[in-house]
Order: C-alpha cells, then structure tokens, then sequence
C-alpha cells in the first residue's frame, strides 16, 4: 500500500512550495518583526485521495524572537484502519531572517500498519546539510541517483518553507510569491520546485475557523534531482505531471503567505489537501481568520 507515501508527498510539496526561498525577494528589513506577531499559526487539513477521506494533518508553527518550531502530525487510514494506517510526526526548528527562514533541524518519524517504521533526522548551518540520520538506515538501490555534498548547499528542508518563505507586503493576493525555484533536500531526494503564477481567485469560508478571503494558484513543476531512483512511478509521474498546485493565502497582521489548498496527481489517483481550520495567535490577540 502506497497511500501514506502519497500522503507525505503531498505535505512535501504543501511545505516547499509555499517556502520560495532560495531565489524569493529580500524582505522588508522588519521581516521578523512582522512575523513575531503572529506568536503561533495552527492549521488544519483535510487530506484525500483518489476521493477518499484519509484524515488530518496538523500544523502548528511556533515563533520566539527570530526562533521558530514546526510540529506536523497526521493520522491517515483506509476504511478505518481496517485495511491501512499511517501515524506520522514531523518537526523543524531554526531562525528566522531577512532572506527566510534558516533551518537547523528537521526531523520524521512514522510508522504504519505494514509494520513499516523510519525515524530521520537532519542538522543544517548556514543553509548546506551537515548530518543525515536514518533509522532504520537502508541500503539504497544501486540504480539510485547520488546524491553529492554539492547538491546539500543552499537547500531547505520540507518543513521549514511552509509558513516561512513567501512574504508579500500586499495581502490582497499577490502573484509575485508564485514565481521562484525552490532547491530541497527531504534527507533522501535532493529536487527542484519550479513555481510559477497561475491566477488569483477568491476563497470563501465553508467553516467557522476557516478561510475566506484572496488566494494565488501557483503551478508546480516537480524537477528530480539526486536520490532517487529513475524506474519510480510516482517520481516518474510527477516530474511529467503539469497539474501540480498549491493556492497561498495572506496571514492576517503578517507578510506571511501559507497554503491553502495543494493538488498533486499520485499513481493511485489525484491527492489534494484542504485546509478547514486556521488559527492566529499573538501576544494580544487570537484570531480564526488569517
């Protein structure tokens, strides 16, 4: 069963396209002040596929000072976890600047109903990789494209862009945070993103703490690079795929730009991840509307 596999992907792609950091504008020299007043932002999505229901994916986003905390859960089942279940927790910390976000941790753990387990950690300075973890740490195909210590300069994490990267001073949907490449290392597979502006479109609120307002749909070209191996179908399908999406809304009181929505075609059916609840959470005030 390949679905919690699908389900990662998608949130990979929900974190590093909205994280347009490599190539992004500087941002305005109070960045982090900007930022800070939002002290915390929860989301919640809704993650399907092929149709189906699978669960939810948690992401709470944490700021002290420059400092930030990523913490992602997600529990998702077919039929209940009759037939498939996949608990998975992920993390990231590191500093927030001028230019984006700094990582200096990511980490995954998971495990399923097929009695597949895996813990990852990865260090970071300066933006380059510094140490990989993987436990249980398999020998990869020798067909497997390497990946070179050249390749893990100037790379964020899949976490680490989601909520950090894309700033605009204009909250009235800004095309412009559509329109970068994204260099990303998930501790596997080194790629690119190549985000391009698609159109702007109005969201309406469908619950009590969700959103409604100004949205941009950015495609997304998924660009392999190293670490996987050139026979995988997911990866085959992706990179050929021209239906990848991820729509960004405006943070209230903030530059901030987060997804909303993504859509990621997968080999088993079309995945796509909804937001039904958002929070925002400051030092003098708590709001469901972002």
């Amino acid at each position: 069963m390949q679905a919690a596999r699908h389900c990662l992907s998608l949130f990979a792609v929900a974190a590093l396209t909205c994280g347009l950091g490599g190539n992004l504008p500087v941002a305005p020299a109070n960045a982090e002040n900007s930022l800070a007043s939002a002290s915390r932002i929860t989301a919640v999505y809704r993650v399907d596929l092929a149709g189906f229901n699978l669960g939810n994916f948690r992401l709470t986003t944490t700021f002290r000072g420059d400092d930030y905390e990523m913490r992602g859960e997600g529990r998702f089942t077919v039929l209940q976890g009759l037939i498939y279940e996949w608990r998975g927790v992920t993390a990231s910390t590191g500093r927030v600047t001028s230019t984006g976000p700094e990582p200096a941790m990511y980490a995954l753990s998971y495990s399923d109903s097929a009695k597949m387990a895996e813990r990852l950690r990865m260090t970071f300075e300066g933006r380059a990789v510094t140490g990989v973890s993987i436990v249980p740490n398999k020998r990869p195909s020798p067909r497997t494209i390497p990946v070179t210590k050249e390749q893990l300069e100037g790379v964020l994490d899949p976490m680490s862009g989601a909520f950090l990267s894309a700033h605009s001073e204009n909250p009235n949907g800004d095309l412009n945070v559509c329109n970068h490449t994204l260099p990303v290392f998930d501790g596997k597979q080194r790629f690119d993103l190549v985000i391009t502006p698609k159109r702007s479109v109005t969201v309406k609120r469908t619950t009590p703490t969700g959103y409604g307002g100004p949205a941009v749909i950015c495609r997304v070209k998924f660009i392999p690079i190293a670490g996987y191996h050139p026979d995988n179908p997911g990866i085959r399908l992706m990179s050929q795929s021209n239906e990848i999406e991820v729509w960004l809304i405006p943070v209230k009181s903030t530059n901030m730009y987060v997804p909303y929505r993504i859509l990621l075609p997968t080999p088993v059916g079309v995945g796509s991840a909804l937001v039904t609840s958002i929070q925002v959470a400051g030092p003098r005030r708590a709001s469901a509307a972002p």
